[in-house]
């Protein structure tokens, strides 16, 4: 006996989970999304007010016809919502010169005739004095990088998805997942039974508890964010700052400006590299972690190294090239996954939501999806 028969579920109700269950239930599927915690919660990726996103992309040139559907999807959404999810301040990446983080940017633009300026630390204080880069570095800035509110998205989507007639629940934990005989699934969860044609494992850091086939291929890591009151606060406003990405020689760092919290806000990528089971591991931000992201701020942005208003921790979930992994499984072409997305997926929520979608209701996606495949690994 089941508790409910669904064309697909949905494991995970966060950022890409919510707008996989949109565009599921947009596209006529009888979708249902399992979340284990709150919609929207903080004990995964998906939280921290504010996520960049910039149409400049180092990581990959690749990842640009994606970006550039992302942004129109979350014009979409807003249009959905009547609130507006992007807010546009520009970005920033920036670095000594020869650095992946400026070069990486550069390329993606000349590729992809991306507007964009090219500046030197020099350049970039003198505009935006918040910063206090060493003035022969380089940076790109292009103008419509920005930040993506992270819970107000997650809602927009949930509530989109219920009106088009998604159901969704939340509190509700997938116990384990079972191939059906004619070809389905059976989701156990501590509450009930559901029986799918299809599957889609969206569920962040806990994905690799869900199938063996993600096993060492997403892995979660501790990250932790701090928010610093800025003795100028108005070099610190959106109209003022944009989001940055920046290499030194104490890592590669990014930020934002202040917004709803009164400080701006700032991460280490890889933060101290802590590999963590999602069940069990530290949330609580110590001096330690103050400490690192404090020192950085008191050097390259000297004005914003206040009191600090705020400190939070998040994980990522890492494959080992830190690209996505976007795919069906091998033994189990019904089971779409979305993982590994690396500290950098957020942005793309809502493109990752229709492909995810495509793989679930087609197999298959119209998107440029192949350097995303899981046989990279093999």
């Amino acid at each position: 006996m089941t508790d409910g028969e669904y064309d697909v579920v949905v494991v995970g109700v966060g950022g890409m989970g919510s707008a996989t269950v949109y565009h599921l239930a947009e596209r006529g599927l009888d979708v249902l999304g399992l979340e284990r915690y709150d919609v929207p919660h903080a004990m995964g990726s998906s939280h921290g007010i504010t996520r960049i996103i910039r149409r400049a992309y180092y990581e990959h040139p690749s990842y640009i016809p994606l970006i550039e559907r992302a942004y129109d999807l979350w014009d979409d959404l807003k249009e959905e919502t009547g609130r507006p999810v992007i807010h546009r301040t520009g970005s920033i990446d920036a670095g000594p010169e020869g650095d992946v983080v400026f070069e990486g940017s550069l390329r993606s633009c000349e590729e992809h005739d991306i507007p964009h300026e090219v500046l030197t630390g020099a350049e970039l204080n003198e505009r935006f004095p918040g910063y206090d880069l060493p003035e022969d570095y380089r940076g790109l800035y292009q103008e419509d990088g920005g930040f993506v509110v992270p819970e107000q998205a997650i809602v927009g989507h949930t509530r989109a998805a219920q009106r088009a007639g998604a159901t969704v629940r939340a509190r509700e934990q997938v116990r384990d997942w079972t191939e059906t005989p004619d070809g389905g699934v059976r989701v156990e969860t501590d509450k009930g039974t559901y029986r799918a044609d299809k599957l889609v494992l969206a569920a962040g850091s806990w994905n690799y508890k869900l199938t063996d086939a993600l096993e060492g291929l997403a892995v979660p890591e501790r990250q932790v964010l701090a928010w610093f009151q800025p003795a100028v606060r108005e070099q610190f406003a959106p109209e003022n700052f944009p989001v940055w990405n920046l290499s030194v020689p104490e890592g590669r760092f990014y930020g934002l400006p202040v917004y709803d919290v009164p400080g701006f806000k700032l991460g280490k990528y890889h933060h101290f590299d802590e590999q963590v089971d999602p069940d069990d591991w530290n949330r609580d931000p110590g001096p330690a972690d103050e400490r690192l992201l404090r020192d950085f701020t008191e050097k390259y942005f000297p004005n914003g190294a206040g009191p600090t208003m705020r400190l939070a921790t998040c994980m990522f979930t890492n494959s080992p090239d830190e690209h996505f992994i976007l795919d069906t499984l091998p033994e189990h072409p019904q089971v779409a996954v979305g993982a590994g997305f690396s500290g950098h997926g957020f942005k793309f929520a809502s493109v990752i939501g229709e492909v995810l979608a495509d793989l679930a209701a087609d197999g298959e996606s119209d998107h440029p999806i192949d350097m995303f495949s899981l046989d990279r690994f093999e």
